[in-house]
């Protein structure tokens, strides 16, 4: 994912962690990815402006939110 988010024109930096332990098999013996387990920061370059943005679950909105740092 991070090596993904790298090959975007103006990106300088990208982290991704997955929460494994939220990684459950299901009933053909393999875990699916769910947004809730990612916690992603990147920075941006852009015309000399630096962006930082993060995506992290958010659980009182049951749902991963993106937001500036």
């Amino acid at each position: 994912m991070e090596a993904s988010m790298s090959l975007q024109p103006h990106v300088k930096s990208a982290k991704v962690k997955i929460n494994r332990e939220m990684l459950l098999e299901n009933a053909f013996g393999y875990g699916e990815l769910q947004g809730r387990m990612i916690l992603a920061e990147v920075e941006i370059d852009y015309q000399g402006e630096v962006i930082r943005a993060k995506l992290e679950y958010d659980p009182a909105l049951d749902y991963p939110m993106m937001r500036l740092i």
